[in-house]
């Protein structure tokens, strides 16, 4: 990358992969141990009751060695059998997604879905489930980030229990940055992983599974063995006595040990009351611009990513370039169906500080004016600094 004209940026503001905490960088550069060596053996049988210890969960955790998505995708073809109905709940991008590989493997697939910029109302869940009463999963994401939303995860978690169905959580982009357990949203399933508000590198899931699903996919005939998409081969693998179906991120674990010391030892509320601070700051300096929150109502609009609606005719490019180029500060875009209409301001991790959000505000304010938006940045920059001294 010598002769590349694009430089690394300055300050990282994006949903995900978020910039990492130093003692994450440091414990990822350590000396890399054989992955059957007994050190290993027993430290990693340690970050797995660490990170179950994190979720507030009775169990070890289950880590998982890829980004999440391969973990939702194994989920997906793990839990869900052909004699399976499933309900999925659709607020965003990344909940219609799921449904697509759900209806991979399940007899019937059904949805309620709502606007990209709405959340999912635990009533439409009960309504869905009397009208199909043969529903055995129920899946939701917590936080879509391409919209910046949260669904009441709790809420309909206890509808789905209700109706004696198993809940998949996609937990990736919201746990650790605000109060989400498995044991709070009657998961199942529930998976997250260190590349978002535990402010560590992208390359793991970290799983909790109930002893109900884990009955399921036993019982399920075609769930996959030796394979990649295979929750049941890592189901035992945390203890130190126990075989890895194959090679670990030895590299990444201990990344992820790091986080987890980080998380726990500045305490889960002192991190989320800093994330919450952070976005409602951010939202504040947001509007007082005359620029729009993407969620239809502030809220629904999740404390780890402020999503904004693009303003006039500009296009992500406009802003994403005016961003990086003048002020060295990369944002996310949003996807697919969300992509254009929206820019992410990420509060996640060591970035999910108030300085932080004033910082974003100045520039998406600066770089909609660079092509011609009326924006007012002063007024913008001052309404997030007066949310500061409010605290929590």
């Amino acid at each position: 990358m010598e002769n590349s004209p694009i430089k690394a940026p300055t300050m990282t503001l994006t949903s995900g992969p978020v910039a990492i905490y130093p003692r994450v960088q440091e414990a990822l550069s350590r000396p890399v141990p054989y992955d059957y060596d007994p050190y290993f053996q027993d430290f990693y049988e340690q970050v797995s009751l660490k990170a179950g210890k994190a979720m507030r969960s009775d169990k070890p955790a289950i880590i998982l060695h890829a980004e999440p998505a391969v973990a939702i995708e194994a989920a997906a073809a793990s839990l869900i059998s052909a004699q399976d109905t499933v309900l999925n709940l659709a607020s965003g991008v990344y909940g219609k997604g799921f449904g697509y590989w759900a209806a991979r493997y399940c007899k019937r697939l059904t949805e309620v879905e709502v606007a990209y910029n709405e959340a999912i109302d635990p009533e439409q869940v009960a309504e869905a489930l009397r009208a199909n009463p043969d529903v055995t999963i129920v899946s939701t994401v917590h936080h879509d980030t391409p919209s910046g939303t949260l669904n009441p995860v709790n809420e309909i978690g206890e509808v789905v229990k209700a109706h004696g169905a198993l809940h998949l959580v996609d937990a990736v982009s919201s746990f650790a940055g605000m109060d989400i357990h498995p044991i709070d949203c009657a998961a199942d399933i529930f998976i997250t992983g260190p590349g978002k508000c535990l402010g560590g590198s992208p390359g793991l899931s970290v799983l909790d599974v109930s002893e109900a699903a884990w009955a399921h996919m036993e019982g399920n005939e075609t769930s996959p063995r030796a394979s990649v998409l295979s929750l049941l081969d890592w189901k035992d693998a945390w203890r130190k006595e126990n075989a890895f179906p194959f090679t670990p991120s030895v590299a990444e674990v201990q990344g992820l040990d790091a986080a987890l010391d980080q998380y726990l030892e500045e305490g889960p509320e002192a991190v989320w009351r800093r994330h919450d601070l952070t976005a409602r700051a951010c939202r504040a300096g947001i509007k007082a611009m005359g620029l729009e929150l993407w969620p239809a109502r502030e809220s629904i609009a999740a404390p780890s990513t402020t999503a904004v609606t693009i303003p006039g005719d500009l296009t992500t490019k406009q802003i994403h370039s005016a961003a990086r180029q003048t002020y060295g500060v990369t944002l996310s875009a949003g996807r697919h169906e969300t992509y254009d209409k929206l820019i992410r301001i990420g509060h996640m991790g060591p970035v999910a500080e108030p300085i932080y959000a004033i910082a974003a505000v100045a520039v998406f304010g600066a770089a909609v004016r660079q092509h011609g938006i009326a924006a007012d940045v002063g007024a913008g920059v001052e309404a997030a600094m007066a949310e500061i001294p409010n605290g929590t």
